[in-house]
């Protein structure tokens, strides 16, 4: 099964099209996104990965300017989502899925996947025959694979996957420090994902580059290693997996994609004493009072008080591990034209959202203090 599901996909490592470099105005750059898809794909990488919503629905009108409209539809693999916050009834689904081809400019998607499934969500998917309904887009031509994004706990995923043997494929958040995480539970998903015999594609290898910066006690235990490449010792820890059949990366320049593309051409799964400095990175990470964010920004879409949630649980977070970060100026530049932490009127709306199941109005009501 494997092998068909994956039939036309090259090599083991996709990009990510959700965090995209943008220019002043907002803008994504791209001059910058067609140099990275030009390296993407003479290096023999096709597996690109969207949603509606990426980029404040940006991203997919740049995948057709700059991919689409530049390559043949044969030479490159192109995953979608149907996302929860987009329809509210089973009508509703076709045209947004229309809408979505027209968007990206093809005809078809190679994976159409059931976008961040967790037990509520699910519900709804069930209630509307969104799968019923993809199955038919299917049938159709349309999409060629349907699977899901994934964000429960492993004993949700197993339901699901009982439920619906027909989904061909799993997007999971994976990396070392959520391998054991009590919240994500990202080896107990995976097993479930090898019991169903269904092959892993990889979501936030490197955690929202929270896995690239990392304070210094931490990262001289890399630096004794002679790399000091932290997002390629998270990507090849994810990749090293069996079931693991794809690694996505959202990659902002050039430079970042030629390291990765480097690791993963000619791909080795971490050594003995490798594995072992992770595990010790890990334990450190887990002891910093940090706040697990990936910045996916699905939180800020909702929040009736503009408040910037992400970038202001990075300051924080950098004021943690960096001794002479100045929190109080990088706080004011996130936050001036933007909520601020104490504007927070705990309504709920972005704990809803979280993927990573944080407390934020907890944690914005303990930075207001700071």
């Amino acid at each position: 099964m494997f092998e068909d599901t994956f039939n036309g996909v090259k090599k083991n490592f996709g990009f990510g099209c959700m965090r995209l470099n943008l220019l002043k105005d907002g803008e994504i750059d791209y001059d910058n996104f067609k140099a990275m898809i030009d390296c993407f794909m003479e290096n023999g990488f096709n597996y690109f990965d969207t949603a509606h919503g990426y980029i404040n629905y940006k991203s997919e009108i740049a995948i057709r300017e700059c991919l689409v409209k530049r390559y043949p539809r044969e030479s490159y693999i192109l995953t979608n989502k149907l996302s929860e916050g987009f329809f509210n009834t089973e009508e509703e689904i076709i045209p947004l899925f229309e809408s979505q081809l027209a968007a990206c400019g093809v005809d078809y998607f190679d994976y159409y996947l059931m976008h961040a499934q967790n037990k509520d969500y699910f519900e709804k998917y069930q209630r509307l025959h969104a799968y019923e309904t993809v199955l038919k887009l299917k049938e159709q031509g349309k999409v060629k694979h349907m699977g899901i994004s994934f964000h429960d706990n492993a004993q949700v995923l197993d339901m699901i996957l009982t439920e619906r043997p027909e989904i061909e494929v799993v997007q999971l958040q994976f990396n070392y420090l959520d391998y054991d995480d009590e919240r994500v539970e990202s080896r107990k998903c995976y097993e479930v994902c090898v019991k169903h015999n269904k092959p892993v594609i990889v979501m936030e290898p490197v955690k929202g580059g929270s896995l690239v910066n990392l304070p210094s006690v931490a990262q001289e235990i890399y630096d004794k290693l002679g790399s000091s490449n932290n997002a390629g010792i998270a990507i090849r820890f994810a990749a090293g997996f069996e079931n693991v059949k794809m690694v996505l990366s959202g990659m902002n320049d050039t430079e970042q994609m030629k390291e990765n593309i480097e690791l993963m051409k000619d791909f080795k799964p971490l050594s003995e004493e490798e594995l072992s400095a992770v595990k010790e990175v890990t334990k450190i990470l887990r002891n910093q009072s940090i706040i697990p964010c990936t910045a996916c920004e699905y939180c800020v879409n909702d929040c009736p008080k503009n408040i910037v949630i992400p970038k202001i649980f990075s300051a924080y977070n950098k004021s943690v591990t960096q001794d002479d970060f100045d929190f109080s100026s990088e706080y004011e530049a996130v936050t001036s034209a933007n909520g601020k932490a104490n504007d927070c009127i705990k309504c709920g709306k972005c704990e809803h959202v979280c993927p990573q199941k944080l407390e934020i109005r907890k944690h914005l009501e303990n930075i207001a203090k700071i």
